[in-house]
């Protein structure tokens, strides 16, 4: 059991108390109570008590905690026992049942609830369409079954009248298949009357407040119940409109998701209405000599007609049954017999009750056909198992109890020496079954008070039949007197005309039954008319001749004709009780989880323990005899694998696994460390433990270890991610290191694919495309791309002659600097570099040469024999500057002189471009002297002149003839001849 169960919140298994008294029961109880845990164990057995709130206790995430767990692995739950019955069913193949049993308002109905939904959400992983479906009806049909079948009482707001027991087929995967539902002993005189602060049944008041006008209308009914004399009384309990409203709905359409088609559900509240209207049917003598036959006619026939509007029966036919009735004479005659007032009352009632318990019935067989199993062949489709689950009615003690009383209290009395039989049993048999010496317990045995009620011949049951089968006037008092002659002597029965002297007892009404949960005094008034529950036969031949389908076959007898001779029909205590012994036999066959509702208040009210009311729910259900009857000498059981995996780390010889012969020998080994062996016994699969002093050692010895043992795991854990994300890593790191030699060596393919042919002249590869290279052999790539450039460059030039490797270093220089930003630089011709052979034709003295030496940059005149007008050395020449047209002017920039401007002209072929040559030169000697050139394109050049800043820029002018600068206001401008 989890740890989050404190010793604050008090034991959570009854058998662990240290003394069994029913004050230690009471205080571990209102201990739980009030912490918020309402569930306690005894045993595998589930105390529950009704906390009247919503509590956080369920839905799926509660669900997924006891899915698949052990039920001691999870504190107490109604999800941990249907957890254990599915899962008993599952593993062995064998019938479960659970039997929730308490008093009315214990929360018996809620408790089947979510045992419910449960199986539901635990069931059909793979989405089965009709596995689903049937779980649709399973939990759709406890929303129509507690709209007709439960009522408002004063214990209770959502009480069930009737007895519920649903079978659900499983098939050999734990998946629901069908089901069928088996109800008990509808409360059908509720029908007709109610205790004050009590209701009718939820179905009426629904219909009226949560039908739409148009059909109410339809129905002839307006929306107050208190215009109906079936459900005023309870007409100032309704809950608000709009609850019943939604109710209404909801019900309306789970009837739909079941298969209920539209003209059945209309056809319910035709009935439901039809009854309303034959409430307030009134009858009234006539006088004699009158129009009216029978001498009594309705006060309101209207009503009649609504009521026969609705069955889609005969107007005249049910008037005719509801005045007076047909009785077939010794031979074949018919006479017809008008009624009195009291006997035409009597019959409106026992119809209006007949009609709506074979509704209700009709409901549940509609229900059970959608969910019978369809097309299932045990030989092909394997056993179906099943489990049961038990919601039937609890102890009941009003201030006036009677005939549908006794019948209660009568299947609770049954069910109570079930659940003390099958205890003891399954007790003895586990004990023979581990070789432990059986020890007898006492218990309280209500053999006695069954037998009272149910024995052949001398029993109540069987002496109100014969009351009622007896002829002449039987009266309910005359039925007492005789239950006086047969039971004067019985130690459970009592009367007023036996003891005289008690004088809560009315004499010539009143008989008391000492039950297991105490005194019951009944009254007999009824007693007769409800165990015959006649009805005439008029009414079911006029109900079977009804042109509604559904009304039709809701009487099958009615089909019966009057004169016909049937057998006597079993009256109702009879049938009842055969049903209990068929239910009784049920349950004995399947294997037991039991859930044992207490109500801990009269009020409804929560967080409120009223500590009498509960300590005589606990005597009555058996609660103490259940504990000491589990004890029976030893106070825990547990199987030796599961003992040892929750305390083998108290001990270094289990810890982590042990390398004993067995696990019993692992088990002994544990408690010889702690000193307990004396105070257990050693079955042949599990360990019995006498004292809960022997458990609490334990789980102390087991919580000091626990920290430390999760900061172990913790540790393992930690240091397992750690290993495996290094795993991880290095795996992922070889990958990228064979990922990326397999890059390389078909990159290195590829290029040697492309490249076989690069040696051919004249191209040598110079239009091959290299491959995107791997961002890892991007570095490599460029590498090899410049050394392929440059062998090319090599294989290009190597056959040029030596005299002309100056011209081609000097053209690269220039295209180096040139390249892209000047249109022209006469790359295309060859450049000569000797140009002064030629210079002797300029005959202007304006004219001047340039002489380019490997030191200095000389200005000559070739007017005057060349002379030198300007020597500039070539170390402090920074730069120069060109324009990006066709002209040919240059700037040469030198450090600390005037910068030189020239315009190459004059040469052959005219205006031959040279200016490329030029830069291509000086750039060339630069490189070799491994300094910088800087080389600037732009068409307005700055340059210095005697320590000013001037620009210079190229105009182009068609009608120049020749090139010529001109000064203005302080620029120069190179006039250039365009073609």
């Amino acid at each position: 059991m989890e740890d989050e169960e404190g010793p604050s919140c008090g034991k959570a298994d009854f058998v662990l108390l240290d003394q069994v008294t029913m004050e230690a029961f009471m205080e571990n109880l209102k201990l739980r109570f009030e912490k918020g845990h309402i569930y306690t164990y005894i045993g595998e057995v589930l105390v529950s008590v009704n906390p009247y709130q919503e509590l956080p206790l369920y839905g799926p995430e509660a669900i997924a905690r006891y899915q698949g767990r052990e039920l001691y692995e999870r504190p107490p739950h109604l999800y941990a026992v249907a957890n254990a019955a599915y899962r008993a069913m599952k593993r062995r193949s064998q019938d479960t049942c659970i039997v929730i049993s308490g008093e009315s308002g214990a929360g018996k109905t809620e408790a089947s609830k979510h045992i419910m939904q449960y199986i539901a959400a635990v069931t059909n992983p793979s989405q089965r369409a009709e596995v689903e479906r049937v779980k649709n009806v399973l939990l759709k049909s406890t929303c129509v079954l507690e709209s007709f079948g439960n009522a408002r009482t004063n214990r209770n707001h959502n009480s069930s009248r009737f007895g519920k027991y649903m079978d659900i087929n499983f098939d050999f995967k734990g998946d629901p298949v069908g089901g069928h539902i088996h109800s008990y002993l509808l409360e059908k005189s509720r029908v007709l009357k109610q205790h004050v602060g009590e209701r009718n049944f939820h179905a009426f008041y629904q219909m009226l407040r949560g039908s739409e006008e148009e059909e109410l209308q339809e129905l002839h009914l307006q929306r107050n119940p208190a215009l109906y004399n079936f459900t005023r009384q309870g007409a100032g309990l309704s809950p608000l409109d709009s609850d019943e409203k939604s109710h209404h709905q909801a019900v309306t359409e789970a009837m739909r998701v079941i298969g209920f088609s539209v003209e059945e559900v209309g056809s319910v509240h035709r009935i439901l209405a039809a009854i309303l209207h034959l409430g307030n049917i009134e009858f009234v003598e006539l006088e004699e000599g009158g129009p009216e036959q029978g001498h009594l006619a309705v006060a309101a026939e209207e009503l009649v007609d609504h009521v026969a509007e609705l069955t889609a029966t005969p107007r005249e036919l049910l008037l005719r049954c509801l005045l007076a009735r047909t009785v077939a004479s010794g031979g074949r005659d018919l006479i017809e017999k008008g009624h009195t007032v009291a006997e035409a009352s009597y019959a409106r009632d026992a119809c209006a009750k007949a009609v709506y318990q074979r509704l209700f019935e009709w409901v549940v067989d509609r229900i059970n056909k959608v969910m019978e199993t369809q097309d299932r062949d045990p030989r092909r489709d394997g056993k179906d198992t099943v489990i049961g689950v038990l919601d039937i009615y609890g102890f009941e003690v009003f201030p006036i109890n009677s005939f549908e009383q006794l019948c209660i209290n009568y299947c609770n009395e049954k069910l109570q020496q079930l659940f003390i039989q099958l205890i003891l049993k399954q007790e003895q048999e586990e004990y023979e079954r581990e070789g432990i010496t059986w020890q007898t317990v006492e218990y309280f045995s209500n053999a006695s008070i069954v037998e009272l009620v149910e024995r052949p011949h001398r029993g109540i049951l069987a002496v109100l039949d014969e009351a009622c089968s007896s002829a002449g006037t039987i009266t309910d008092r005359i039925f007492l007197q005789s239950l006086d002659t047969h039971h004067r002597h019985h130690q459970h029965y009592s009367s007023r005309q036996l003891c005289p002297t008690d004088k809560t007892m009315e004499f010539g009404r009143d008989f008391r039954i000492k039950h297991y949960a105490g005194d019951v005094t009944y009254s007999v008034e009824g007693f007769i008319d409800k165990n015959r529950d006649s009805l005439f036969q008029d009414f079911k031949r006029l109900w079977y001749n009804s042109k509604d389908p559904t009304l039709r076959a809701m009487w099958p007898d009615g089909q019966q004709d009057i004169t016909e001779v049937t057998k006597r029909p079993l009256t109702a205590g009879t049938i009842f009780k055969n049903s209990m012994v068929a239910l009784v036999d049920n349950l004995a066959s399947k294997e037991p989880f039991y859930v044992r509702c207490i109500k801990p208040n009269e009020d409804k009210m929560a967080g409120k323990l009223n500590e009498s009311h509960c300590r005589h729910q606990v005597s009555y259900l058996g609660l103490l005899e259940n504990v000491r009857v589990r004890r029976a000498g030893f106070a825990s059981r547990q199987p030796y694998p599961r003992f040892l995996l929750r305390y083998k780390m108290t001990c270094e010889y289990t810890w982590p696994n042990h390398l004993l012969g067995s696990d019993r020998a692992a088990v002994s080994a544990l408690l010889e460390q702690h000193g307990l062996q004396e105070d257990v016994a050693f079955g042949h699969s599990k360990l019995f433990i006498r004292s809960p002093r022997t458990l609490v050692a334990l789980e102390q010895s087991r919580a000091r270890l626990i920290p430390i043992i999760v900061l172990l795991l913790q540790k393992a854990w930690r240091g397992t991610l750690a290993r495996q994300r290094c795993r991880r890593l290095r795996a992922v790191y070889t990958i990228m290191r064979w990922f990326r030699r397999h890059k390389v060596r078909a990159h290195l393919a590829e290029l040697q694919r492309r490249f076989q042919a690069a040696r051919g002249p004249p191209l040598y590869g110079r239009d091959l495309v290299w491959p995107e290279p791997p961002a890892v052999l991007q570095p490599f790539q460029d590498t090899c791309h410049a050394l392929f450039c440059r062998w090319r460059a090599w294989q290009l030039v190597k056959n040029i002659p030596p005299s002309d490797m100056a011209q081609i270093k000097a053209k690269v220089a220039a295209m180096g600097a040139l390249q892209e930003l000047r249109q022209d630089w006469g790359c295309q011709r060859a450049w000569t570099r000797d140009y002064l052979s030629s210079v002797n034709r300029f005959n202007k003295r304006r004219d001047r040469a340039l002489l380019l030496t490997d030191r200095h940059l000389y200005k000559l005149e070739p007017g005057r024999q060349y002379r030198v007008m300007r020597a500039l050395p070539l170390d402090t020449v920074t730069g120069l500057s060109v324009t990006s047209g066709r002209d040919q002017l240059v700037v040469l920039h030198a450090r600390g002189q005037d910068d030189l401007v020239v315009c190459l002209h004059r040469s052959q072929p005219p205006l031959d471009n040279r200016v490329g040559e030029l830069v291509g030169v000086l750039a060339a000697h630069c490189q070799g002297e491994g300094r910088p050139l800087e080389v600037r394109v732009s068409d307005c050049i700055q340059l210095s002149q005697r320590g000013a800043r001037r620009l210079v820029s190229v105009e182009p002018r068609p009608e120049q003839p020749e090139p010529d600068f001109r000064c203005s206001r302080g620029a120069f401008t190179l006039l250039w001849p365009s073609l």
